[in-house]
């Protein structure tokens, strides 16, 4: 099958998927049959693509051309295609996490959830594969919606006041400053087509920066300070909804939009000579820092990890600003390396609070005696996070020093390693105690989460250890963004 035949059915198949879902109904076995099959079936499919894809003649498909010159287009380009690998590799483990939580956890209204969650994966492939920034605003803002039921699944009126945050942040920073940068980009330039090298031409430096911001504070799922109250926010959904956001499909468009148009729009070369950019990887690196310190104050383990992630998307927003190959190489790669981290992470988070009803990292102190597989994931997650060999992170966070050592940046290469000490502070100290400090109250004998939890946990950190030990792919794959 050909790179052109595949592209179709990867954007069509999440939407057969949900409507198989609410078919499915009120049969659980036939809904999570229909979840996961789906998502198998969408890795190979993505997989095939990148197996096939020719870069010299990308496929493209075109649905619509609503405004001459503007069209609904969609066509592969490396960055792309990381998001799309990653979106469809953790589709299925992340639902066998959730048929384990969702049943455990007896909750309501999974048919809904399961359908929204397969239309969330739709809109990602939309913002993956878009060719112009036109489809991926179209599909960025469908993401926003498809999330919506999922962050207020569980209709309490906490959920309903985080609901408004979450749309109330993401919609009004697209539509007030990401579409404003959309329709300025297309009167200077005529187009919005995703470009090597960029489409401006001899803009003054005033204008580009103005842009640059525009686009950087528009993408507000990138959660750069002071637009990140909706990540947060959004923790009362339930746990398998979290690994959605931080590692899927929500935050990593955030990241991906701003670093395709770093490079599709403006280009690395017109970036480095912006003072914009510079302005604004001071801002990730303010946000780097901030986010760490507050997570360090957070007992809530959700809401730790939340900041954790609002901290690690502005390595992404960093390197995307030094305007030089290693940060966006970095970058892309970070967009992989923090996925299976971050995702493990929020993975033991539910399976701590279903199998042992704890919420608290106070409480966790002597867990790893009563639920050690759970606990040995969480620290390959963290030491996946922070940074250290034998995980993946240490490669993302490697390029990323490289690129602010190759401009000259010190400053920013202290922050960088600043915030992996800060990493190590309120991340890696969660299983230290959960293994050495003894619990409160005496223990019970093991009392590990559901098997499919488990077992999708498990996958995940071994993920960490896989791209730890064959990083290859990845990176030739980030590299041919700058051919």
């Amino acid at each position: 099958m050909s790179a052109a035949q595949v592209l179709p059915l990867i954007l069509l198949l999440p939407y057969l998927a949900a409507l198989g879902v609410v078919a499915a109904g009120r049969n659980p076995n036939r809904r999570e049959t229909v979840t996961l099959a789906s998502g198998v079936l969408l890795s190979l499919l993505v997989i095939a693509l990148a197996a096939t894809i020719d870069w010299d003649a990308a496929p493209r498909l075109v649905l619509a051309e609503p405004i001459e010159g503007l069209a609904l287009a969609f066509s592969p380009e490396p960055l792309g295609l990381l998001f799309a690998l990653v979106a469809s590799f953790l589709w299925p483990v992340t639902s066998v996490y959730a048929i384990g939580y969702m049943r455990a956890h007896h909750e309501e209204h999974q048919t809904r959830f399961y359908a929204a969650f397969a239309v969330s994966i739709g809109a990602a492939m939309g913002i993956a594969l878009a060719a112009n920034m036109f489809t991926l605003f179209v599909f960025y803002e469908m993401l926003t919606v498809a999330t919506y039921p999922l962050v207020t699944h569980a209709g309490t009126d906490a959920a309903r006041r985080a609901g408004r945050v979450y749309l109330g942040l993401l919609m009004g920073t697209s539509i007030m400053f990401l579409l404003l940068a959309m329709v300025w980009t297309w009167g200077l330039t005529g187009t919005l087509e995703f470009t090597p090298g960029g489409v401006f031409d001899d803009q003054g430096g005033l204008v580009l920066g103005t842009l640059l911001v525009l686009y950087v504070i528009g993408t507000g799922k990138a959660a750069l300070m002071p637009f990140h109250r909706w990540l947060p926010a959004a923790m009362v959904a339930p746990t398998p909804v979290s690994a959605l956001l931080h590692a899927v499909a929500v935050v990593k468009a955030g990241v991906f939009t701003i670093l395709k148009v770093s490079v599709y729009l403006f280009g690395i070369d017109t970036i480095a000579d912006l003072a914009a950019a510079d302005w604004l990887a001071a801002l990730a690196a303010l946000t780097i820092l901030l986010a760490s310190l507050v997570a360090m104050t957070k007992d809530n383990l959700k809401a730790r990890l939340a900041y954790s992630t609002i901290s690690q998307l502005s390595y992404i927003i960093l390197g995307a600003m030094l305007g030089v190959a290693a940060g966006v190489v970095g970058g892309g790669m970070h967009v992989a390396m923090h996925a299976f981290g971050k995702i493990t992470l929020f993975f033991c988070a539910g399976a701590i609070m279903v199998a042992a009803h704890k919420t608290r990292v106070s409480e966790l102190d002597g867990l790893g005696r009563t639920m050690p597989l759970t606990m040995l994931a969480f620290l390959i997650g963290a030491l996946s996070i922070v940074g250290l060999p034998p995980f993946g992170g240490t490669w993302s966070k490697w390029w990323l020093v490289q690129g602010t050592l190759d401009t000259g940046a010190w400053m920013l290469t202290l922050v960088l390693l600043v915030s992996s000490l800060l990493n190590i502070a309120y991340l890696v100290v969660i299983p230290v105690r959960g293994f050495f400090v003894a619990p409160a109250s005496p223990s019970s004998g093991l009392r590990e989460a559901p098997w499919p939890s488990l077992l999708a946990m498990g996958f995940t950190a071994l993920g960490c250890v896989v791209l730890f030990l064959w990083p290859d792919s990845l990176y030739r794959l980030v590299s041919e963004v700058l051919q």
